[in-house]
């Protein structure tokens, strides 16, 4: 067998973004309905949210949610891109929920989420120390 230099694609890790492990309140609403849920992940791309009822994969949601550390509230635009739904009888709870993605985030959303990765990760921040 000769290895090659690219995986095959279902062996591929899809994730460019580290996802941080939180535990925020979230409102998102879908339509007319207005749901509450916990995000249980975050990166600087998506969330996960927490829920044994997800959405249909296509379905977007205005999520609102407020930083810890209180910041004002986040009012964002997501996509849920994948479910886990409740399974019957799994007794270890896979984690039932959605996988959610922003879109059209300006500037100023892009950054508040950056930051809060950040804060969450003890990532350095990026930019260079003002020695001036």
């Amino acid at each position: 067998m000769v290895v090659g230099d690219a995986a095959e694609p279902s062996l591929v890790e899809r994730r460019v973004h580290q996802r941080i492990l939180v535990n925020i309140e979230v409102d998102y609403k879908a339509d007319d309905t207005f749901l509450f849920a916990y995000i249980t992940d975050i990166s600087a791309m998506g969330i996960f949210i927490r829920t044994v009822s997800p959405e249909p994969p296509g379905t977007h949601l205005i999520l609102c949610f407020t930083p810890p550390g209180g910041e004002a509230p986040l009012e964002l635009e997501g996509e849920v891109i994948w479910i886990n739904p409740l399974r019957e009888g799994d007794l270890e709870a896979r984690n039932p929920g959605m996988g959610i993605q922003f879109v059209d985030l300006d500037g100023d959303g892009r950054d508040r989420i950056l930051q809060l990765v950040r804060t969450f990760a003890y990532l350095d921040d990026e930019r260079p120390p003002n020695d001036a």
